[in-house]
């Protein structure tokens, strides 16, 4: 036989008791501003407790009034929860917190050296390591250049190691600045993305991959089309090593891209050769 009060009423039921008793102590002892807080809380615990009880849009609320918006908080901070308490410094994808921790150190210029060996379970299958040599062999070649278009009247030594494609605008003015200076001092190429070459790129004179998508930004007419004259003035810059052509949107394939117009400011336009404030398209497809 089921029970006259299911248990899991429990929880609002003593809402609903703590309500009529805060009520009657602010009859009985109005002076009391105990009573008053308790009478605003329990009204507001059995308020919602009666509106979980006549939405049909959570299961969980409606079978649960009240107690069951537990469950939802603990969802909302389970990410923090196990960041914190229960994931060690060598979990979580793509980069462990050790792994960041490292990275936060270098950048603040702190020591990120950690003494007595390893934290990291040496033995697992799949640990991989580098052996250390007694004879090292000389190598000939240290930074492992390669040379692209030797056929070419400009070729160029390219880095193994280098700064992939993102234009100005998903990365602020210094984040392009500092990612340029790194290309300068190390050697290697900066990619500019899409969004074309920004005044921020040409600041420290770090090696340029200037890639050109559909929307042919700094080098495009006023309808967008493709400009000769346009490409061949960047192109000929000393600083542009290498073109790279973007065939699509690698995140949208086949449906091209769109920057808000209020995105579009006066230092991005100026890049990409587009109205300020107007809709910047990244059609589907290559028009040239």
């Amino acid at each position: 036989m089921p029970p006259l009060f299911p248990t899991r009423y429990i929880a609002f039921a003593l809402c609903v008791v703590g309500l009529f008793a805060s009520l009657a102590t602010v009859l009985l002892w109005p002076w009391m501003w105990r009573g008053w807080i308790g009478l605003v809380v329990f009204a507001a615990l059995t308020g919602t407790g009666i509106h979980d009880l006549r939405q049909a849009r959570h299961a969980i609320l409606r079978n649960y009034p009240v107690i069951g918006h537990l469950r939802f908080l603990l969802e909302y901070i389970r990410p923090e929860m196990r960041q914190y308490f229960i994931e060690s410094d060598s979990e979580a994808a793509p980069f462990s917190r050790a792994q960041r921790s490292l990275v936060y150190q270098r950048a603040k210029g702190e020591p990120d050296n950690r003494p007595f060996g390893t934290q990291l379970n040496v033995t697992i299958a799949g640990y991989e390591w580098i052996n250390h040599s007694m004879q090292p062999t000389k190598l000939a070649n240290h930074d492992f250049r390669i040379t692209i278009g030797a056929d070419c009247a400009q070729p160029y030594s390219a880095s193994v190691f280098n700064i992939s494609a993102m234009s100005f605008g998903s990365l602020s003015a210094n984040a392009i600045l500092a990612l340029n200076q790194g290309a300068k001092m190390g050697g290697f190429a900066h990619d500019t993305g899409e969004g074309s070459i920004s005044r921020h790129h040409r600041v420290h004179g770090g090696d340029l991959i200037w890639e050109i998508g559909s929307g042919y930004f700094g080098c495009r007419n006023e309808d967008g089309t493709f400009s000769e004259e346009r490409f061949a003035k960047s192109a000929s810059d000393p600083q542009v090593k290498m073109i790279e052509i973007k065939l699509s949107q690698g995140a949208k394939p086949g449906h091209g891209g769109v920057l808000p117009g209020p995105k579009v400011t006066a230092e991005i336009a100026a890049a990409r050769g587009v109205p300020i404030g107007v809709d910047c398209i990244s059609p589907a497809s290559h028009s040239a």
